[in-house]
């Protein structure tokens, strides 16, 4: 039976969408904020309800109201017209008014927009599925609908919606807003294998950072984790080092004002003292969208080695490995796994991690932070320019 839960505007029933794997963190997020009630997790969806109109989630990748729910229309092409009653279901009037009060823009409504997606083996395409509810939508609203079979944007103003197909129930969405929030606006430069932004957010949460640390990205790319981290705790200092000029640029022009310091370092021999770091965070460059430069490409045990130099005793770092065996390789450099969670990002499995150093092998016990660090290859002046 489809239904359509009838709320008033301080109890809106909205629907959160992560990368899969982050359910938990969007949920911890939601009620650590004290946005409101977590109602239910689903695959890559967090239920919740909400008193404030305009809910900030970082982890998540867009954030819906919440429309209409009926029984999965099967895997055959010929159920699809089913979906229709969908879209004759929601209360349109309703969702767009309160729309319209949640969203930072006042901009009109041109036209209709539908994304879809659907788990398991079907004989149609997420096409399909767009346009038999895009159309629908489209008829009650009176307005045009945009379809996306042809991978063109949709034009200004197109509000939009989401459907999913969970093989047990079909959910239809409306956006909140006009643009998805993983489109950060501080991100105007970018490079390749630059990091998702929720994700981003998620490993600077798991990183516990506090006022006063030192956070590093040892090979920080476009500086997404270090303006994430700098966002969500401002109190703390920002380091990132990149062998690329163009991520250096690009870092930099992101950060903008934000207290990020981003210079050019070899990230096989980082030109800071020991045990001086109390957080890292990193997508290390381990090849699969970004080849390793400098003395990590040709020894990638340096990597480790120097991670494990330069953080403090108490520190913590938060990693993505795309191999559950390269926590082999961090026991042998002295570090245990607090926490391990498995991810899909853009199609592959990854690992989220956080490890610590093992107590009994800390190799700087006892350095100050802000001692030399033994044999720098390269001096690095204020401006972060390197010179031999």
């Amino acid at each position: 039976m489809l239904t359509w839960k009838k709320n008033t505007p301080m109890h809106t029933p909205l629907v959160a969408r992560c990368l899969r794997g982050l359910e938990t963190v969007v949920a911890a997020e939601v009620l650590g904020s004290k946005l409101g009630a977590v109602t239910e997790l689903r695959h890559r969806e967090v239920h919740f309800r909400t008193r404030q109109s305009v809910p900030s989630l970082r982890t998540a990748d867009d954030v819906f109201l919440l429309a209409a729910e009926g029984p999965d229309v099967g895997t055959t092409r010929h159920t699809l017209r089913d979906l229709v009653a969908l879209a004759e279901l929601t209360d349109t009037d309703r969702l767009l008014s309160v729309r319209r009060g949640a969203r930072a823009s006042a901009r009109d409504i041109t036209g209709v927009e539908v994304s879809a997606s659907f788990l398991g083996r079907r004989t149609f395409t997420r096409y399909d599925v767009e346009d038999v509810v895009g159309q629908a939508l489209a008829r009650r609203l009176g307005l045009p609908y945009h379809a996306r079979r042809k991978g063109t944007a949709p034009p200004p103003g197109c509000c939009g919606w989401r459907l999913t197909l969970d093989g047990t129930r079909a959910t239809l969405m409306l956006r909140v807003d006009d643009r998805p929030l993983h489109r950060r606006p501080y991100k105007q430069h970018t490079i390749a294998g630059t990091l998702h932004p929720p994700l981003a957010a998620a490993m600077a949460e798991l990183a516990g950072i506090r006022p006063g640390d030192r956070v590093l990205d040892p090979c920080c790319g476009a500086g997404t984790l270090l303006i994430e981290a700098a966002l969500a705790r401002p109190g703390a200092r920002f380091h990132g080092f990149d062998l690329s000029p163009a991520s250096v640029t690009a870092a930099r022009a992101n950060a903008g004002d934000l207290p990020v310091r981003v210079r050019r370092g070899d990230a096989g021999r980082l030109p800071l003292p020991d045990a001086c770091v109390d957080r890292v965070l990193c997508n290390p460059p381990w090849g699969a969208q970004v080849q390793a430069q400098g003395l990590i490409a040709v020894d990638p045990a340096r990597w480790w080695t120097e991670l494990r130099r330069v953080l403090a005793v108490d520190g913590t770092a938060v990693l993505l490995l795309p191999d559950i065996e390269d926590l082999a390789t961090a026991l042998r450099h002295d570090f245990t796994p607090a926490h391990v969670q498995r991810l899909r990002l853009a199609g592959a499995q990854v690992f989220l991690v956080c490890l610590v150093p093992t107590p009994s092998a800390s190799p700087a016990r006892g350095r100050p932070c802000g001692a030399s660090a033994p044999g720098p290859p390269e001096a690095i002046d204020p401006a972060g320019q390197a010179s031999a």
